[in-house]
């Protein structure tokens, strides 16, 4: 079985410099799999790469992407993230939780095909009752893969998750500075 769909990624490259004696940098670096140790030599390090972001078919978040930080341009490339840019995603994702009513409903968990037409799995959660803000500030967007277009409790899962990156992200930054130490990227693919 191959599984598809929107996968979506923030890296935090971060530079290290060890191979330069001037800029005294010191450390150890001390990695096993499976309890085997993976040689790295601490001296030899540029840059540490972390993954500091990631989304399963969280269109309406890969959309924002896509319209703010890879000016309308959708393909699978990696873009530069400014720290202007994940403090306005973080904004728009606080709007919409500030301002999102849930309510017991039924909401589309996926789809099955019966002799040939997608029919929707219809199950009992929580449906927005006021989607207008969220389908102005995080709208959903329709492809390959890309998931629900619904608003509901899996959105707002979604725009919690994006709160929690976004904060944590700016939480490893420097608060008196316009701009981050480091270099953050967004790449998807599908």
């Amino acid at each position: 079985m191959i599984i598809m769909g929107l996968d979506m990624y923030l890296t935090k490259k971060t530079y290290v410099g060890a191979e330069y004696e001037h800029r005294k940098v010191t450390g150890k670096i001390s990695i096993k799999q499976n309890g085997t140790p993976i040689p790295i030599q601490f001296n030899r390090v540029s840059y540490i790469h972390e993954r500091v972001g990631y989304w399963r078919k969280a269109n309406q978040i890969h959309n924002w992407f896509v319209t703010h930080v890879q000016e309308g341009i959708d393909n699978c490339a990696e873009y530069d993230v400014s720290k202007e840019q994940v403090l306005k995603l973080l904004d728009a994702c606080k709007k919409v939780k500030e301002a999102t009513i849930l309510k017991d409903g039924a909401i589309t968990n996926g789809y099955v095909y019966e002799n040939g037409v997608k029919m929707p799995i219809v199950a009992e959660g929580k449906e927005m009752v006021n989607p207008e803000l969220a389908s102005i500030l995080l709208p959903t967007a329709s492809g390959f893969f890309f998931g629900s277009t619904d608003y509901d409790e899996y959105y707002m899962d979604d725009i919690n998750n994006t709160i929690k990156i976004m904060e944590q992200i700016l939480s490893e930054s420097d608060p008196t500075k316009d701009y981050f130490s480091f270099d953050l990227t967004y790449s998807a693919s599908w």
